[in-house]
């Protein structure tokens, strides 16, 4: 469950606000700091093998679609040609 806190109205209040203003801020920056360290970035080889197979996969994919659409249109060409 969530926890409840007592917010007093002077929190809630603009100067309030802006006097958490860098605590806020610090926390926020910490946070990002601590997380930053938790990355990990991948190798060259890695990079390149998976750049590899998204342009094998996009080829692909195109030429699916390619043919695809040809047909179609072909089907729909000929029905309007020759079918009176």
């Amino acid at each position: 469950m969530a926890k409840a806190t007592t917010v007093t109205r002077e929190e809630q209040s603009f100067g309030g606000k802006l006097m958490q203003f860098p605590t806020v801020t610090k926390d926020f920056l910490t946070d990002v700091r601590n997380e930053m360290r938790k990355v990990t970035f991948p190798a060259r080889r890695e990079v390149q093998a998976t750049t590899l197979v998204v342009i094998i996969t996009v080829v692909l994919f195109g030429a699916y679609f390619f043919a695809i659409d040809q047909t179609i249109a072909r089907g729909v060409n000929w029905v309007l040609h020759h079918g009176r």
